[in-house]
């Protein structure tokens, strides 16, 4: 996140650069409240870099697409950070992340959750980037 954006700015770019969306291409359903954090285990953290990132903060958001799935680019960024993308079950990300930030994840997920459900059940989906 840059220095100069609130979180919501900070996703709304990201969501551009990583997946080609637009604000227009999605409602925002739900926020966390306040910053969620996590700390890198030592041997993640690269000592070498400055500064030195230990871990991170994040507010997550639930946003529903309201645009054709075309519109999902991946190929918009010279150096593009994922080469593909698939619905998944809400959950699915709690148990296929990295086990030091599982529990974030499942944290926000729980937060998250209420506002999936009012969705309905069957339409409670994430998009993962791999």
């Amino acid at each position: 996140m840059r220095s100069d954006e609130t979180p919501l700015e900070a996703m709304y770019r990201e969501l551009r650069e990583e997946v080609g969306l637009k604000p227009e291409h999605i409602d925002v359903l739900a926020e966390t409240p306040g910053w969620l954090k996590y700390r890198l285990p030592r041997r993640y953290q690269r000592s070498e870099q400055k500064p030195l990132c230990i871990g991170q903060k994040q507010v997550w958001f639930l946003v529903k697409l309201v645009t054709d799935e075309s519109k999902v680019r991946l190929d918009l960024t010279e150096k593009p950070e994922f080469d593909r993308w698939r619905w998944v079950d809400f959950w699915y990300p709690v148990n296929h992340v990295v086990h030091f930030k599982r529990g974030v994840y499942r944290h926000a997920l729980r937060i998250l959750e209420p506002f999936a459900a009012d969705l309905g059940r069957s339409n409670s989906k994430a998009v993962v980037n791999q």
